[in-house]
């Protein structure tokens, strides 16, 4: 097993982000490093325990969606070889190898572009309580993990730190304009419905997911990540069952475990035991391997 990544840093390089597993530096030629880590997060707290081959399983997913999904019209990738990066970062290969990629700089759209295919997470917890945080009107009488009718477009808030906000369509559009709002929610559930096929064909169901997208010269490219069990919630079609909550292949198993700690979701996190980091790097593994049929380089 190689060895967990916590901390990428290039010295040569300014940081222009750093969130909870990515790093982003700022290259000479004004594109953009980005880097994965093994960092995991949850209820919105890095823990200390990082995942082995996360960072890795996180970035070669995505860019296989990227090269894959004929839905996406424009994509932020460059380069994703790293013999083809600059010579200059050669002596950090151990670092970024297979977990990084130079990407187009966009301004970012300040908003998650989340689409669900099926009721789980925090709008399961709303409809329990009756509440209509994207201001949507839902069926009745759904259970647990049921599908609905068709894909909805849910969007968030895109928060630096703390928790993303829900907001209502026309919340969006006040902030962006209608016109680009719309753009956003059919692209979103255009890519999410190609992927859900992908994935389908997979054996692996696409429950919901979430997107970031930028503009560069006022056109639409997604960027960040795509499709990865960060992003998404992925269950195996084989464990289906609606009216509860699902086995999937994502950080669920670690909230699980962390959901039985006294602990009050605030920093600082305990560490996870081994058994737990090993599971959840296998969990990534998998869905890595059952999704583009090969395992990591």
């Amino acid at each position: 097993m190689t060895q967990a990544i916590r901390q990428i840093r290039i010295p040569e390089l300014p940081v222009v982000k750093e969130g909870k597993v990515r790093t982003i530096f700022q290259l000479p030629d004004g594109h953009l490093l980005v880097t994965a880590s093994d960092r995991i997060s949850a209820f919105d707290v890095v823990l200390p325990s990082p995942i082995p081959d996360k960072g890795k399983v996180l970035t070669q997913l995505s860019n296989y969606w990227f090269r894959t999904l004929t839905s996406i019209p424009r994509h932020h990738l460059v380069e994703t070889d790293f013999t083809r990066f600059p010579a200059y970062l050669a002596p950090y290969a151990d670092m970024l190898k297979d977990r990084s990629i130079i990407a187009r700089k966009a301004d970012v759209i300040p908003f998650e572009c989340v689409v669900r295919g099926y009721i789980s997470g925090s709008l399961w917890k709303a409809y329990l309580h009756g509440e209509h945080p994207y201001g949507l009107a839902l069926p009745d009488n759904l259970q647990e993990s049921s599908p609905f009718p068709e894909p909805i477009f849910t969007p968030t808030t895109k928060a630096d730190s703390g928790h993303d906000m829900p907001v209502t369509h026309a919340e969006m559009a006040d902030a962006i304009g209608w016109d680009l709002t719309r753009s956003l929610r059919d692209l979103a559930i255009e890519i999410f419905i190609e992927g859900s096929k992908i994935a389908s064909r997979c054996d692996i169901i696409l429950a919901d997911t979430k997107f970031e997208f930028g503009l560069i010269d006022n056109e639409i490219y997604l960027i960040d990540e795509c499709l990865t069990p960060d992003s998404s919630r992925f269950w195996p079609r084989s464990d289906y069952l609606p009216g509860r909550s699902q086995p999937s292949y994502d950080k669920q198993f670690v909230r699980d475990y962390l959901n039985t700690l006294d602990w009050d979701k605030k920093p600082p996190a305990p560490d996870l035991p081994d058994d737990v980091v090993q599971s959840t790097r296998m969990k990534y593994l998998d869905v890595h391997r059952l999704l583009t049929g090969s395992d990591l380089p």
